[in-house]
């Protein structure tokens, strides 16, 4: 490889996902190549009222590796279109659950939605976890911010 040329490396990991149940909706995918977040998809039919939440199935599990966890986010489509968001934003899927990967979606406008099968109602963003040893202080070091929270640091 010339000095002028850039090697592309395929660093993809692979994520095993379990189809629950007998259906033919579409695994969980990236919708373009650059895509952040593998779209999910509504197991069933939904509607949701204004004000009402409705924790939605996707008919599938998975396998994250151990040292990654899946964050559940809103569309951004259904947000402004509709006030549809993810009420738990991001919702978190641990490394060692097994279960059926749900939504809790939340209608914020002031029309019903109807949430069709297959319908794209979130999407997943697989990311890396630290994990931390606590070790409990009398003190923790000065920083200029210090204790100032909610605004502190200016708009």
């Amino acid at each position: 490889m010339s000095s002028g040329q850039s090697a592309t490396l395929n660093t993809a990991q692979r994520l095993p996902v379990r189809r629950l149940g007998d259906h033919d909706l579409p695994l969980p995918g990236y919708a373009t190549k650059a895509a952040a977040g593998l779209d999910l998809r509504a197991a069933e039919a939904h509607r949701i009222a204004p004000g009402e939440r409705r924790l939605i199935g996707t008919g599938f599990a998975i396998a994250l590796p151990s040292n990654c966890e899946g964050q559940i986010r809103p569309r951004s489509g259904m947000a402004a279109e509709h006030g549809v968001t993810v009420l738990n934003a991001p919702g978190t899927v641990d490394a060692d659950y097994r279960g059926e990967v749900k939504v809790l979606l939340v209608n914020l406008g002031q029309e019903v939605v109807e949430i069709n099968r297959g319908d794209r109602i979130a999407q997943l963003v697989v990311g890396s976890v630290s994990r931390l040893d606590l070790v409990e202080v009398e003190a923790l070091p000065e920083t200029t911010r210090g204790v100032g929270g909610f605004g502190s640091t200016g708009r």
